[in-house]
């Protein structure tokens, strides 16, 4: 082989080789942007899902009262995430069984005058009826009040002091001895979240 043959091979030689380490190069280049980039899409995507269920579980509400209480909890009155009528009839029909009304009694006074709650994930309701104290707290104070006194000074020895004068929401019956209010005994107590247990009855799914 001529000397000029054998320089132009050289020649070939390193553009082959030269070449070949460049496409190595570019290869490598994009196998490393890749990788980097992906982790970064991915981190993306999971910080996004959280926001949306959080929004999600923001915005739900109940028009059922018994899904609601098994959501909430615990509660004194239903709050903005219940939207279902004020008394559902399942709860006016739970106490219309709760109160043994005959079968013909109407609906409607449960409807109208009765109120409900939430406690331990449980439907509790109240009708007024003969002027319960459904929105009362039970008064558990052994102090007489000035009402007490009063009647008694004027009943020296009544055998009760009524409801009208004592509250209804007290858990004692009182009586007058020697123009004194005195306590007789405990009739009821309160429940869990204070209120007077005897007449607020826990309502079944129907």
């Amino acid at each position: 082989m001529s000397r000029a043959a054998r320089g132009l091979v050289g020649t070939l030689a390193v553009i082959i080789i030269t070449s070949q380490q460049l496409l190595w190069a570019v290869t490598a280049f994009s196998t490393e942007s890749t990788a980097w980039q992906t982790p970064t899409r991915l981190m993306a995507r999971q910080q996004f899902t959280p926001v949306v269920a959080s929004t999600a579980a923001a915005t739900t509400s109940f028009t059922d009262p018994f899904a609601y209480c098994a959501a909430v909890g615990t509660v004194d009155a239903p709050d903005s995430r219940y939207a279902g009528p004020r008394v559902p009839k399942a709860i006016a029909r739970g106490l219309k069984q709760a109160f043994a009304a005959p079968p013909t009694a109407p609906l409607t006074p449960f409807l109208k005058n009765s109120f409900w709650r939430c406690m331990d994930g449980k439907v509790y309701a109240c009708t007024v009826g003969a002027n319960l104290p459904c929105q009362e707290k039970a008064d558990t104070s052994r102090t007489p009040t000035s009402a007490m006194a009063e009647f008694c000074r004027d009943n020296a020895e009544a055998d009760s002091i009524p409801a009208f004068v004592t509250g209804r929401a007290t858990i004692y019956t009182w009586r007058c001895t020697g123009g004194t209010p005195a306590i007789v005994r405990e009739v009821t107590q309160p429940d869990a979240r204070g209120f007077l247990s005897t007449i607020w009855y826990k309502i079944p799914p129907p």
